[in-house]
């Protein structure tokens, strides 16, 4: 089970599971594995912990978050078991009553597709979905040849409710579950567009992710330009796929890492990716139970190839620790528009009926002490339109291309 997670989202009490960024990080948010801290005595069977990170604490270690811990939560679910209810969902009700903005629960089987979605598959219908500014859940993404996009299902669609439950009011990480869990085979879809609105049936298919694209554009001039290397998400192996990305690189070439979207993953990968630009040293530091514990880089990076990090309102969790990383170590310059703002740190555990109880435990600070929490991260040239556009003219200006 994934370890320790900063979790990407804001979620509403629910069953619910996606890439959320996991100490253990979903979608699926939120976990990573091998030196985290864990609440069960279990062991850990999801992604990798950070190596760099302090040992696993003592089994039945406290969670206090205002007046809950996780003794709280897991006499709850046995108790409602002894009457024959459903253990998941009197877990969730204390949960909701304790005021934690980013604690959840999850059901057994939720929680594997959540493991599974970090390990780079999952079952879907190949879209992912956004919290718009007016509180709606649009489209943002439709995966080319999916399930989705054979259905006819389009980027900018509003979605309305998935098998007949409304979504507005969900977060994120609920709607992605929505969409990936259950028995069911397919799954019915609310849409609207321009003003129409239906309902699509579509079939759920087992799906890989591919979280890390890399592009290279040589200048006018036929010099080495710049390789853009989008990261979606941190899930297993994307780190490395970063740090081979740039060992690939033409030797003149700048990077552009394009981090808009990138609702965060498992921490651990993050790291593995501060560590293509960093020769060692503090990733970030963060706290459980009010001890203080840090992530540090791997040495050998490259450190001196001009790099510029593009970050929009989508960039989240993992996605701004590693942003916090490379610019407080003055690796990077950052472009684009305010980050999300998500520092907050969970823990999962594992309940009494094989469901999973993830409470808020702590947060994290880039490497200057900030704390991204509720205020995100502010771009060194901020640009709102054409972002990308003046991100490749700085890029340019460092000496990497353009």
């Amino acid at each position: 089970m994934p370890g320790l997670e900063f979790s990407i989202r804001p979620r509403r009490i629910g069953r619910g599971a996606a890439l959320t960024l996991v100490f253990a990080g979903v979608l699926a948010t939120a976990a990573a594995t091998n030196a985290l801290p864990r609440e069960d005595a279990s062991p850990p069977s999801g992604p990798s912990r950070p190596s760099s990170a302090a040992g696993p604490s003592a089994p039945g270690a406290r969670e206090a978050v205002g007046h809950l811990d996780r003794e709280e939560v897991a006499r709850a679910a046995a108790e409602a078991m002894a009457d024959g209810k459903s253990g998941v969902k009197a877990a969730e009700e204390v949960v909701s009553r304790s005021g934690d903005r980013w604690g959840a629960v999850y059901d057994k089987r939720e929680y594997e597709e959540f493991a599974k979605a970090l390990d780079g598959e999952y079952t879907g219908v190949g879209l992912r979905a956004r919290r718009t500014r007016d509180g709606g859940i649009e489209i943002a993404k439709v995966r080319p040849g999916g399930p989705a996009d054979k259905a006819g299902v389009r980027a900018g669609d509003q979605l309305l409710a998935v098998d007949g439950r409304p979504v507005a009011e969900r977060p994120v990480t609920e709607v992605t579950a929505l969409l990936r869990g259950g028995d069911r085979t397919s799954v019915a879809l609310g849409l609207e567009r321009d003003g129409r609105s239906w309902t699509e049936t579509i079939q759920r298919a087992r799906l890989t992710t591919q979280t890390v694209t890399v592009e290279r554009t040589a200048d006018a001039y036929g010099a080495d330009g710049l390789v853009r290397i989008k990261v979606s998400s941190f899930t297993k192996g994307s780190g490395e796929q970063v740090r081979q990305a740039v060992r690939d690189a033409p030797e003149d070439a700048g990077i552009l890492l394009d981090l808009r979207g990138n609702q965060g993953g498992l921490v651990s990968e993050a790291v593995i990716a501060a560590s293509a630009f960093l020769d060692g040293g503090l990733v970030a530091t963060y706290d459980v139970h009010g001890e203080q514990r840090s992530l540090y880089a791997e040495h050998g990076g490259d450190v001196d190839r001009p790099l510029v990090i593009l970050i929009d309102g989508g960039t989240m969790s993992a996605a701004e620790l590693l942003t916090g990383a490379l610019r407080d170590r003055g690796r990077a310059v950052a472009v684009g528009s305010q980050t999300f703002g998500k520092g907050s740190v969970q823990m999962p555990s594992e309940l009494p009926d094989g469901s999973v109880a993830e409470l808020t435990v702590g947060h994290y600070r880039t490497p200057a002490g900030q704390s991204v929490d509720g205020q995100g991260i502010t771009p060194d040239l901020i640009a709102t339109e054409e972002a990308e556009e003046r991100a490749r003219a700085v890029l340019s200006g460092l000496g990497g291309g353009s």
